[in-house]
């Protein structure tokens, strides 16, 4: 009779960057706050269409007149409600088609960690929350691995200076 399988373990890549390089998700604070895109809940579509379509994101957080956010309304979401004819884009408020359910993450979160829990997920971006509850960004998974692999590559540049007589540098 085999042993029972030992329960799953986290996937190999985060357990990889966590051991390589340990970031904080604040280590690209400034990038996600570049990809921040906000409007007000009554806001018409026309003008979350405006956003989406002058931006290299595709999602807009709707919030409320403190900076917190309330919803969502991605791409998809305005294209299927749109098409299905729910909605209008002069007479429709964001606040009525966003999504009310998010992810967000902190600054203090490990970078590893919130892309593991997006891989998982299936995640594109997920929301950057600073601690009095008001929105810092957007984390985006491609913004995520690079930070990542530049740290990596920094490391591996460190080691190898090391190992070679150079030091560090």
């Amino acid at each position: 009779m085999s042993a029972p399988l030992p329960p799953e373990s986290p996937p190999v890549a985060a357990a990889e960057a966590r051991a390589v390089a340990p970031l904080l998700v604040s280590s690209i604070e400034a990038v996600a706050r570049s990809r921040l895109l906000t409007v007000a809940a009554d806001s018409l579509l026309v003008e979350v269409a405006a956003l989406l379509s002058s931006a290299q994101i595709s999602v807009v957080v709707v919030c409320d007149a403190a900076g917190a956010p309330l919803g969502v309304i991605t791409e998809t979401v305005l294209v299927r409600r749109l098409g299905l004819g729910q909605a209008d884009f002069f007479t429709t408020g964001a606040g009525e088609v966003m999504a009310r359910e998010f992810v967000a993450c902190a600054p203090e979160d490990l970078l590893s960690d919130v892309l593991a829990m997006m891989h998982a997920r299936g995640l594109i971006h997920v929301l950057l929350v600073g601690a009095d509850g008001r929105l810092l960004g957007i984390v985006n998974a491609r913004d995520g691995l690079r930070a990542l692999l530049a740290a990596g590559n920094h490391e591996e540049a460190l080691l190898r200076n090391y190992v070679m007589g150079i030091g560090y540098q």
